[in-house]
């Protein structure tokens, strides 16, 4: 179940969409990784779904004193918007593309450029 919503975000509209499934959602900080160049902290790779059990109902993170939420009917709050990796963003006015969450159906690298051939 996709959901959307208009959120004011930094002072300013901001569109934010996710794909509901709140069991798969650890948190951009919080979901499981695999560090792939022990010099450069940020090349990594968060790991696909399948590979991954149910999320905690309390990853440990909480955004403006909210948590995340037990399900999608809760959807957007400031951990959504904020800490969630499974939220999708757009500015209001910047593209008329349809908004769509982030997958991770498939491993997602952090710095795809890096792993062209693995990202395909």
């Amino acid at each position: 179940m996709k959901c959307e919503a208009v959120v004011k975000y930094c002072g300013k509209p901001m569109r934010v969409c996710c794909d509901g499934n709140c069991g798969k959602a650890w948190g951009i900080n919080g979901r499981p990784k695999i560090q792939l160049d022990p010099a450069d902290e940020d090349d990594f790779v968060w790991l696909a779904d399948d590979e991954l059990g149910v999320a905690p109902l309390d990853p440990g993170t909480y955004e403006g004193g909210e948590g995340k939420p037990p399900n999608a009917d809760y959807f957007p709050n400031k951990w959504c918007v904020r800490e969630c990796e499974r939220c999708g963003h757009s500015e209001i006015g910047k593209s008329g593309e349809p908004l769509e969450p982030p997958s991770f159906a498939r491993r997602r690298y952090n710095i795809p450029s890096r792993h062209q051939e693995q990202s395909q």
